[in-house]
Formats: structure tokens, sequence, C-alpha cells
């Protein structure tokens, strides 16, 4: 009797464990053909703005407003898109030309063979500008690790560049200069890689509502942001501008000076406090030492050029494009006035507040 119902049990454990598998596996699956319809939907109901270009054998998107020279092209920071740019690109395009873009394996880019370090980044840019038609010297704004990558940019192609723009740049110096604890945030496993992208693609992430989120003043974006946001493959992508990171460095290390090309420098404020959700690995004295010492580094950046001049953003983080949107919007069209007259800023040198 005893064997008889010991049988029975495994045999009931075991087609239990089978259906939870199932279910399981059930679940999987329509999280996953919920994600894939609910992207094709909103790819659908949002076309991407601008127009797509074939760079290499491969769609890169391009998106510009406005007009006028020199053109403004904002380069993102690693991980994104264009919509980054929503709070300044529609105020900047009424004083010239403004294009934002996707690199490749973001947004509307196909992604593209070889190794995602500067260098390769940059050669795709200036391709993708010359097949819009954008011969003319251009201002280069960047944003994080997109400072990296404009300083690249106008070292192989110095004659295609009539102004640096820096937002919170990202510096060659810094992997050296950073504290370990702070540097190992960006460091991520391959399972972890593996985990993340899984959680998209099984609509996981979607469930959370994380996916159709759109922060205050991004509105008029809101359909590209959610035809763009929980795509798997980027996954991929950012995986890929992560490994080519230390050549990024190594390839701008000794990038510069750049003589007198106009040089403008946004820097987040050195006096803000820990924001609610940071990793709790990162004390506030850790945090304050950070922000210290990105504060030197972007000091530092005057010396790339005799024309620049630095402006620290009071009240703002890293995004100064989301917190002092009114800042950029005010300053970078005068920048633009400065080179199409040939003058140089009054406070040329400076480093203020404001």
């Amino acid at each position: 009797m005893q064997q008889r119902q010991g049988k029975r049990g495994w045999r009931i454990l075991r087609q239990t464990v089978l259906g939870l598998l199932l279910l399981l596996v059930l679940l999987s699956g329509a999280g996953a053909l919920w994600n894939a319809l609910a992207l094709r939907h909103y790819r659908s109901a949002n076309p991407p703005p601008g127009k797509l270009y074939a760079v290499n054998g491969h769609t890169m998107h391009l998106y510009c407003t406005g007009s006028g020279t020199p053109a403004i092209v904002l380069e993102s920071g690693r991980g994104e898109d264009f919509t980054v740019w929503a709070k300044v690109q529609p105020a900047l395009s009424r004083s010239t030309r403004t294009c934002s873009y996707d690199r490749a394996g973001f947004g509307w880019s196909e992604p593209q063979p070889g190794t995602r370090d500067a260098n390769s980044i940059v050669r795709q840019l200036h391709a993708l500008l010359l097949e819009a038609g954008i011969t003319a010297p251009v201002v280069l704004m960047g944003h994080s690790a997109g400072g990296v990558y404009i300083r690249a940019y106008a070292s192989q192609f110095p004659a295609a560049v009539a102004g640096l723009v820096f937002v919170d740049a990202s510096t060659p110096e810094q992997a050296r200069t950073m504290p370990p604890a702070v540097a190992a945030l960006e460091q991520h496993s391959a399972l972890e890689y593996t985990m993340l992208k899984s959680m998209f693609a099984l609509g996981i992430v979607r469930l959370s509502g994380r996916c159709t989120a759109v922060l205050p003043g991004f509105e008029a974006y809101a359909g590209w942001i959610r035809a763009n946001t929980c795509v798997p493959s980027q996954i991929d992508a950012y995986r890929r501008e992560v490994a080519g990171w230390p050549a990024s460095l190594a390839e701008t290390a000794h990038s510069g000076p750049y003589g007198g090309l106009p040089v403008l420098i946004f820097s987040r404020d050195p006096a803000q406090a820990l924001p609610p959700g940071f990793p709790l690995r990162v004390s506030a004295a850790l945090f304050q030492q950070t922000n210290l010492l990105w504060d030197g580094l972007q000091e530092k950046l005057k010396q790339l050029s005799t024309r620049s001049r630095r402006i620290v953003a009071r009240r703002s983080g890293h995004y100064i494009q989301w917190d002092r949107p009114d800042l950029l919007n005010r300053e970078v069209p005068a920048f633009i006035l400065h080179i199409r007259d040939g003058i140089t800023a009054p406070d040329n040198g400076s480093t203020k507040t404001e």
C-alpha cells in the first residue's frame, strides 16, 4: 500500500512539474508574442521622422529640422537614440539646421559589422552626412559617451567641423581617474546581458509599464519613444559599444588640442545630491567624490581650444538636455551666431555657473 502511494505521489509531482513547465513555456511564448506585436504596432503607427540612408549597405536614420549653417549634429550617449534630444532639437532648429541620428543598432538604424569603437562610429556618421548632402562644416554636439565620439570625429575629419559642444561629456582620462567602484557600475556579465535581453523579449519589462512610459516634456516624441523601447536587439548593440569603449578611449587619448576651434562645454552641477534609486553600493560620499573628479575633467576640456568656455548647469544631473534644456536652448544658438560672425565670445576662457 505504501509503495503504491509513493509511486502515485511521484506521479502527481511529476505531472505537476510538467504542468508548471508547460505553463511557463506558454506564458513565455505569449509574452514574446505580445512584445513583438506591440513593437510592430508602435513602429507601424509611428514611422521614423527624417530619412533613412544606406551606409555601407546598412540603413541609418537621420532626422534634420530647421535650416541654416553651420548645421548642428547631435551625438547621443551610449545606448540611446535620437529621441534623447526631444527637449532641445525643436528649439535649436529655430536657429539653424539641427540633425539627430541613430547609431548602428539603435532606433531605426540597422546593426553594422565590425568593432563598435569611436573610429568606426564616426566614419559611419561621416558617411551618413555625405549621403544626406551635408558637406559644409558642422557643429558636433555630444552628450556623455558622445563627447568622446565627437572628439574622434574632429580628429579624423578636422575640415568638416566648425565647432564642438560637450554636454556633460565623457573624456578619455576618466577610465584612470574615476574610483574603481564607480567604473564597475558599467561592467556587466554575459549572464546579465542575456537576462536583460530575455526580459525584453519575453515581455516581462513591458508588463511593468516601462516600455510605454514617457517622461514629462517628451510627449511630442511619445510614439517614437515607444517604437524604440524594449527592443531586444538593442541590448546587443549596447553590449558591443561597451566592449568597444576601451578602444574608444585609447583612440581619443591624444585627441586635440584643436587650435582656435570654437568649443562650448556644459557640465552637471558638482553640488547635486545623490539621486533617488542610485545603486546602493555607491555611497553619498563616493558620489560627491566622483562629482568633484568629474568636474575637474570637465574643466580640463577647456584646454582643447583657445576659444573655449564652460557653463556649469545649476541643479542639473548628467542629462543636462533633460534637466536644463533652457540653458542649452539659449547658449547654443548664441554659440552658432559667434561662429557665423567669426567672433570670439566675450567671456572666452571662462567657467560660469548658471
